[in-house]
């Protein structure tokens, strides 16, 4: 099975807030008031932008989908 990865990049503002930015699709950055909390808001982001992507009919570059048959027997 293949993977994607995408790296995150995080940043603190001077007011205690986390910047996460998802560094290899564009306008993926969302802030939180932990590192945590910033991380999974980033991956949900992410995951929202490429079905996006999928049904706008754009290749994604390094997913792969197989499809397999399976027969009843």
């Amino acid at each position: 099975m293949s993977s994607l990865k995408l790296e995150v990049d995080f940043e603190r503002e001077e007011d205690g807030r986390w910047i996460a930015e998802v560094v290899d699709l564009p306008g993926v950055m969302v802030y939180g008031a932990t590192m945590a909390e910033a991380f999974g808001a980033a991956k949900a982001l992410a995951l929202r932008v490429l079905a996006d992507r999928m049904e706008a009919g754009e290749d994604l570059d390094g997913v792969v989908f197989e499809r397999r048959e399976r027969v009843a027997v």
